[in-house]
């Protein structure tokens, strides 16, 4: 079962889905939910980013592809094709909208988080609430807001401040560059977690990287809540 702060290749994030993924957003990949692909990388082509330490998600809506009048970071990303059909940043926007009339529940959003290259983490389940667009200076461009399920942060109880169950993305970088992107007990680089030494449970934090870790599967099985 996949968890938030699994770590996948491309090709197994894939096969979890079904489906070659080959576009960062796919609306209704199957009946219970979509899929949005997201990276807060320097070098990212969209200015996603994560707030609330995690749990809400801006997402950028992508461009058209490049035609001969012009080029795609310098037209508005479109809700429509030419032959009037929506986008994909269309058929999300749609979505979105229907939430806040009250006409739909919220659509449900797998997201997965870019790395490095090849190298993907599972965010969790979000829910899509809002979608606007916006001026950036240049252009038009459509923003999503995404707020992460409850049930998919991990010991989400009263007691445990809501910063303290995700873990940021700079925190993420920091640990993957730390432990070399393997399993900080026997090496492993396959069936890889971010795992909290100390655990929600007895007030462990996803602020620092110190609290963070890297263990493939059968070390993180075998840790469970455990403080080692």
């Amino acid at each position: 079962m996949l968890r938030p702060g699994d770590v996948l290749s491309h090709l197994e994030m894939s096969v979890e889905e079904g489906v070659p993924l080959q576009r960062g957003m796919n609306y209704r990949l199957n009946q219970r939910y979509s899929v949005l692909l997201m990276s807060v990388r320097p070098d990212a082509p969209y200015r996603d980013r994560l707030e609330d330490a995690g749990r809400t998600l801006i997402y950028e809506g992508h461009d058209e592809r490049k035609t001969s009048a012009a080029a795609p970071k310098h037209a508005d990303q479109p809700l429509k094709h030419t032959g009037g059909s929506l986008t994909q940043n269309g058929l999300f926007h749609q979505a979105a909208l229907g939430f806040k009339a009250g006409e739909r529940p919220a659509e449900l959003v797998r997201v997965y988080e870019k790395l490095h290259t090849g190298v993907w983490v599972y965010n969790g389940m979000f829910r899509l609430t809002d979608s606007w667009v916006e001026w950036d200076g240049r252009r038009n461009v459509i923003r999503f807001r995404l707020e992460l399920q409850e049930s998919d942060i991990p010991d989400a109880s009263p007691e445990t401040p809501d910063h303290d169950r995700v873990i940021p993305s700079s925190v993420k970088l920091e640990v993957w560059k730390r432990d070399g992107g393997c399993c900080r007990m026997c090496g492993s680089t396959t069936n890889l977690h971010f795992d909290h030494i100390i655990p929600y449970s007895k007030g462990g934090t996803s602020l620092m990287a110190d609290n963070i870790q890297i263990l493939c599967a059968t070390h993180n099985l075998r840790k469970r809540d455990r403080i080692e």
